[in-house]
C-alpha cells in the first residue's frame, strides 16, 4: 500500500514566460489581465502568476483545473487564443507549458 495516490482527474499546469529585454512589465500586465475571467470560469481551482525570485524576466502561471475538459475549454478561449497568438510574439522570448496530475501524500 503506498502512502500516495495521483489525482488523474484534476489537471496542474505550469506555463513560464521568459520576457524579452525591457517587456517584463508589459507582459505581466498582460497575464494580469487573463485572471479575473479565468477564475470565474467553471472548473477553474487556481489561476495564480508569479515572478522569478532568481529571475526578474521570468513568470509563470501555475494553474489548476477540475478535469481536462475544463482546462481545454479554458485553453480555446478568446482571450488565452488572443494572447498566445498576437501578444506573447511580442513580449516572450521564450516559453514552456506543462500539464501535471497532482500527487497527494
Amino acid at each position: 500500500m503506498s502512502d500516495y495516490v495521483i489525482n488523474n482527474t484534476q489537471l496542474v499546469c505550469v506555463a513560464q514566460f521568459v520576457a524579452k529585454a525591457g517587456k517584463r512589465d508589459a507582459l505581466v500586465a498582460a497575464l494580469v489581465s487573463l485572471i479575473a475571467d479565468t477564475r470565474k470560469e467553471p472548473g477553474c481551482i487556481r489561476y495564480e502568476l508569479n515572478v522569478s525570485a532568481d529571475d526578474e524576466n521570468k513568470v509563470a502561471f501555475v494553474e489548476k483545473f477540475v478535469d481536462r475538459a475544463a482546462f481545454d475549454k479554458h485553453c480555446a478561449k478568446e482571450a488565452i487564443q488572443h494572447y498566445f497568438h498576437n501578444v506573447m510574439p511580442e513580449l516572450v522570448e521564450s516559453h514552456h507549458v506543462e500539464v501535471f496530475h497532482q500527487v497527494i501524500a
